[in-house]
């Protein structure tokens, strides 16, 4: 009775993970199968590279979210009583 024994996948995860925002991700896919259709000869994929290129530099200048900082002062915080 019960699960049975192996590999399981928690449906709840599943869901929660094909929400996840990737960024790029459009621009990428459009490249690698230009480059497919083209024996991976970039030559003929220069569009798709540039709009590649110009996401991931957008990408790179965007600032990420704060630091929570070391884990060393979570635990002080919570010796603490969480003030």
């Amino acid at each position: 009775m019960g699960r049975k024994r192996g590999l399981y996948i928690n449906p709840k995860k599943l869901e929660r993970a094909g929400s996840i925002q990737k960024p790029c991700m459009k621009e990428m896919v459009s490249f690698l199968n230009c480059l497919a259709l083209n024996q991976n000869n970039d030559e003929k994929c220069v569009k798709q590279k540039e709009l590649l290129d110009a996401c991931m530099n957008d990408q790179a200048g965007k600032k990420k979210r704060g630091s929570w900082g070391s884990i060393n002062y979570h635990i002080s915080r919570l010796s603490r009583g969480g003030k």
